[in-house]
């Protein structure tokens, strides 16, 4: 059962925090407990893109909080679709699986090659921030446009991370840079194949309507996906509800998370702050019980 916590919410939140890369100033306080704890978020998957580099270090730091979190291990991978892109979830995937870390350094290789792209098309608009600066903000995690977006705040070119999106690195800005991706179903496959947990990462931001989201979400459920985030930081009761239905008819499990990044400021949800029904853990902690890698689950 879903623990009680210190901040009396009924948690269950099984949350999501996708940048650990951005070292532990995000994960841990100053006093290093770990935020999730202060959140009272009791499971918590940490999923960063393309890597599992942070959770060796986020387990040291869950085993000092044995009985009040529980971290279940996972990654993010960024998925091609014609037009726009899905990022899909892995929870419960081993970072000691060799296979899953070559095909994690593969994807890893075509965030370089973007990142550097883009730091050269700003330079070639005038913008001039270096791409030895985007790598130190990266330090020894998977390069992503948040550190380009980081050194582009840096150097006062912006005055937060999001606008940097906005103006110049999101997928319609001027500045943006195709990478190699797998395909969704492709995704799927090799979460399944290394014993995880597929779960569609925050589909209403696809950009279309859910009519379009409907057959893609049924092409993944045939490929092994056996969940959806249904709950998630900025999403309306009507999206949530729509998601909901969604999940039910497609006997998908409606999970949730904040998505914190630790570089939004503002614009951005704390840890823990998104309410998922108890009912989405038990059924998570269940499933979790029967898959290859059953022994990561708790």
């Amino acid at each position: 059962m879903p623990r009680l916590v210190d901040t009396g919410f009924l948690y269950a939140l099984v949350d999501r925090h996708d940048s650990w890369h951005l070292r532990s100033r995000r994960f841990l306080e100053s006093n290093r407990e770990l935020l999730v704890v202060q959140q009272g978020v009791t499971y918590h998957a940490l999923t960063d893109h393309d890597s599992t580099e942070g959770i060796a270090e986020a387990r040291i730091a869950s085993a000092k909080h044995a009985g009040r979190h529980v971290l279940i291990p996972g990654v993010e991978m960024g998925c091609d679709i014609a037009g726009s892109e899905v990022h899909m979830l892995g929870l419960y995937l081993s970072p000691e699986d060799v296979k899953l870390q070559e095909i994690l350094a593969e994807l890893r290789e075509g965030r370089i090659a973007r990142g550097y792209g883009i730091v050269e098309k700003l330079r070639s608009m005038g913008i001039m921030i270096e791409w030895e600066r985007v790598q130190e903000i990266a330090g020894d995690a998977s390069v992503g446009r948040p550190h380009v977006a980081q050194a582009l705040v840096e150097a006062g070119y912006v005055k937060k991370v999001a606008e940097a999106f906005d103006k110049w690195i999101g997928r319609n800005g001027p500045a943006y840079v195709e990478r190699d991706k797998m395909t969704p179903a492709q995704s799927v496959q090799c979460i399944v194949e290394r014993g995880g947990l597929a779960c569609w990462a925050h589909p209403a931001e696809l950009g279309r309507t859910f009519e379009d989201v409907e057959p893609i979400l049924k092409d993944l459920k045939a490929a092994g996906m056996r969940a959806i985030e249904v709950y998630y930081k900025n999403y309306s009761r009507d999206t949530i509800d729509k998601l909901v239905a969604l999940a039910d008819k497609y006997e998908l499990l409606p999970l949730g998370g904040s998505d914190y990044h630790g570089i939004f400021g503002n614009d951005e949800r704390l840890p823990g702050d998104i309410p998922l029904p108890d009912s989405s853990v038990e059924r998570l902690l269940a499933l979790a019980r029967t898959l290859p890698n059953r022994e990561l689950a708790v």
